[in-house]
């Protein structure tokens, strides 16, 4: 087994793993080539989580994700016609891109590319920085073979951002948005040369040839990472973020409340599910000091996908009703709030938790995190596995909430002086031991 293989299999998750042998399994009955690239192969090298799954094919990306997901169940939630791309949620909640192996052409800064189907090497050689130009073999004659034209594994080991071409930034303009997310999410450094690029490209401003869409897409991303005040704090301070939404900067840009709701965030399980949720809170917090004007600029500045703005304005209703039934006076046993929020959607839960003022409903959503949930989880499977009912019944549904309810609400046994056993007499000291032996 090639080393890379067991460093990939050593990354990904048992979802993650299965996506995996499903698509190479359904590439490998349309003899397609299958690559694994981009962010997967830069974060599993950098000994980052594998968050999405990126495959390249040489051939139609869109008939094999069309294949995949007739076969697996996954869902396609977007479509580029363009690049012959497609985005995919499989039922595991793990997300993957399958795109076609392509060269990119284009006529002025931040317009359309011309896109024409091309091998891997070439894919690997136009991509935008060197860490990303990254490709692992899954073919069974090449299975493990690491493609590294670019000498990205370098800047990966030096933890540096590196451009590959020098017109980059003029092609497209967007990548001055992934620089800078790229940067603060991974902790890299922007080489010098980039660096020297980069400015030459902000004094032809080409920023401004960025589609708003492309705004919109780099928010998508910034909402899910780990540290999204951060992120947007540097996008503000270079500038790029009042250029789409003009009210989004100084106080207006509410980095505060960002870094809050992402401390709140980590209490939540880190899943592909729970992580996507948390579009809706990101969105909620970043127009929290806006004016409804001011919002509505926001939605037509950064075309926000409807969507997008759904995940956002749909979120009040639905976290007032939680917060209802968090603070009402009848709910007494641990079993009542554990029902009442693992039944709820992460979204709601998350931004409950960063604007609830009450303190009772902020006492029941920590003790959830901190005890209830732990307690359920410490459930073995030989447990489930000795209820009655077949997996999937409502019997065994009932079955499996009866246990874990009990589990939640058994007191611990009293403690009594008769129930404690007194402690052991305490050793005689060696000097006492031998008095009076002389």
């Amino acid at each position: 087994m090639s080393d890379y293989i067991y460093i990939l299999e050593n990354h990904l998750s048992a979802d993650q793993s299965k996506v995996v042998r499903e698509v190479q399994a359904a590439a490998g009955g349309s003899n397609l080539n299958l690559f694994l690239t981009g962010g997967a192969m830069r974060d599993m090298l950098a000994g980052f989580p594998i968050r999405d799954l990126d495959f390249v094919v040489e051939g139609p990306a869109p008939k094999l994700a069309k294949t995949v997901s007739d076969k697996t169940g996954a869902k396609i939630v977007s479509s580029d016609d363009n690049r012959k791309s497609a985005e995919l949620v499989f039922p595991g909640g793990v997300t993957a891109q399958i795109a076609m192996s392509r060269q990119e052409k284009y006529g002025r800064a931040g317009a359309k590319p011309l896109v024409s189907p091309a091998t891997i090497q070439e894919d690997l050689r136009g991509r935008d920085f060197a860490c990303n130009a990254v490709a692992l073999s899954l073919n069974k004659a090449s299975r493990g073979l690491l493609l590294d034209p670019m000498n990205g594994l370098a800047d990966i080991e030096r933890r540096e951002l590196r451009a590959i071409s020098v017109y980059g930034f003029y092609d497209d303009p967007s990548r001055l948005l992934r620089l800078i997310r790229l940067s603060v999410r991974l902790g890299f450094a922007i080489e010098a040369r980039t660096e020297l690029q980069v400015q030459n490209a902000r004094l032809a401003e080409v920023e401004k040839s960025i589609p708003p869409h492309m705004f919109a897409e780099e928010l998508r991303k910034i909402g899910v990472e780990d540290n999204p005040s951060e992120i947007l704090k540097a996008l503000d301070e270079a500038g790029l973020v009042a250029m789409f939404v003009a009210p989004l900067t100084g106080p207006k840009l509410n980095l505060q409340g960002l870094a809050k709701l992402e401390k709140l965030a980590r209490l939540l399980p880190d899943d592909p599910k729970t992580r996507s949720a948390r579009i809706g809170p990101f969105f909620w917090v970043l127009a929290e000091k806006l004016s409804p004007k001011e919002k509505q600029a926001l939605l037509k500045g950064a075309e926000l996908s409807k969507t997008d703005a759904d995940a956002w304005q749909k979120l009040d209703p639905k976290v007032k009703k939680l917060e209802t039934a968090l603070r009402s006076p009848r709910i007494r046993k641990p079993s009542q709030i554990y029902q009442i929020v693992s039944a709820a959607a992460p979204e709601e839960v998350e931004l409950l938790l960063y604007r609830s003022e009450l303190k009772p409903v902020q006492e029941r959503l920590r003790n959830y995190f901190q005890k209830y949930l732990p307690l359920a989880l410490d459930i073995t499977p030989e447990e489930f596995a000795a209820l009655e009912g077949k997996p999937g019944t409502p019997k065994y549904q009932k079955a499996r909430e009866a246990l874990v309810a009990n589990r939640l609400d058994r007191r611990p046994p009293r403690v009594t002086p008769e129930t404690v056993s007194p402690p052991p007499p305490a050793p005689e000291p060696a000097f006492a031991r031998g008095r009076g032996q002389r």
